[in-house]
């Protein structure tokens, strides 16, 4: 029955993009024009890295609510090491992404602190640490280097933020779907005791999850700070909501065990082309929605679909058990 819930999330998330992507195509001109899709393409591509990460942490029944914190830390650390080049620049994001993740899947490992509290206190340590590192203002970037052509460039006409994203959910595919460490991810998830019971490795598949989590993220503040020509050390607060309102959109449990890669990332085009939407129509004049207004709406849309997820979740706990003969 859980993976009946997940497939149908899966399934219905793809058919409401297509809905509001068919909206918005007869409602607003130019709505598929090139440069509007190519722009949702690579500003929504930085959501997309950090939706990835969470997505698999969340099938273990976890949570990294530092991601959003993280990535504003890695622009600044790409943003300084950008004058050096755009290999550098990259290397230096990446890494200090890595380390919040080594850091969050230690303390949730060896230390056995819950996944909320580890990851919100490295919320709070990466913030502070972007602040600090970044004097409490914007770091530019080097133009004098190609490093913002990872977050400016295009590539076989396609944005270069997209194309990494690409790669990187079809390797998160890959590996969820035709690997063991996959399938320890959702048996993690499922039931964390019988899985160790199992023999399989629990700590290591969740080591390795909190810090790919975390060089995600990374991959995510390097794009930031290449699109907008400068690191934003608090450019990323509510990324971790965002994030998880796709992963969850998508049909992956927050109780864990059931997931998906592809509908992860229609979350993550469903919620961008719904704000683009709102930014179309307040362009018509009809309605006037600040960014504080998107924040909210995008809070109300994320306990909506938390609240469907308990309903679908109460009703499978109240079917009586069907044993096998």
């Amino acid at each position: 029955m859980a993976g009946n819930r997940g497939l149908m999330g899966s399934y219905g998330v793809v058919v409401a993009l297509m809905l509001v992507i068919l909206f918005g195509w007869l409602r607003y001109d130019n709505f598929l024009s090139p440069f509007n899709v190519m722009s949702v393409l690579r500003y929504n591509s930085m959501f997309a890295l950090v939706a990835l990460g969470m997505c698999f942490v969340i099938m273990t029944e976890g949570i990294d609510l530092s991601v959003g914190a993280n990535a504003a830390m890695s622009s600044v650390v790409a943003a300084h090491a950008s004058h050096y080049g755009l290999v550098p620049g990259l290397a230096a994001g990446v890494g200090a992404g890595l380390v919040v993740g080594l850091l969050n899947g230690l303390i949730v490992t060896r230390l056995k602190i819950m996944p909320f509290i580890a990851t919100l206190a490295t919320m709070l340590a990466a913030g502070g640490m972007a602040l600090l590192l970044s004097g409490n203002q914007s770091i530019p970037v080097s133009y004098a280097t190609s490093f913002t052509w990872l977050g400016q460039g295009n590539l076989f006409g396609l944005p270069v933020p997209a194309l990494i994203a690409a790669v990187a959910y079809v390797i998160g595919s890959v590996i969820l779907n035709r690997t063991s460490a996959g399938r320890t991810v959702l048996a993690i998830g499922g039931n964390e005791e019988a899985t160790r019971m199992m023999g399989l490795p629990v700590e290591r598949t969740l080591m390795v999850t909190y810090i790919a989590c975390g060089g995600l993220a990374g991959l995510a503040g390097v794009i930031l700070a290449a699109q907008f020509g400068a690191g934003q050390p608090i450019e990323g607060k509510g990324w971790e909501l965002f994030a998880i309102a796709s992963v969850v959109v998508g049909g992956t449990l927050l109780t864990g065990g059931v997931g998906s890669v592809g509908a992860t990332l229609a979350g993550v085009l469903l919620l961008g082309v719904l704000f683009t939407i709102l930014n179309f129509e307040n362009g018509k004049g009809w309605i006037s929605l600040s960014a504080y207004w998107q924040s909210v709406i995008r809070g109300f849309f994320l306990l909506v679909v938390v609240l469907f997820q308990a309903r679908l979740a109460r009703k499978h706990a109240a079917q009586p058990a069907v044993s096998a003969t």
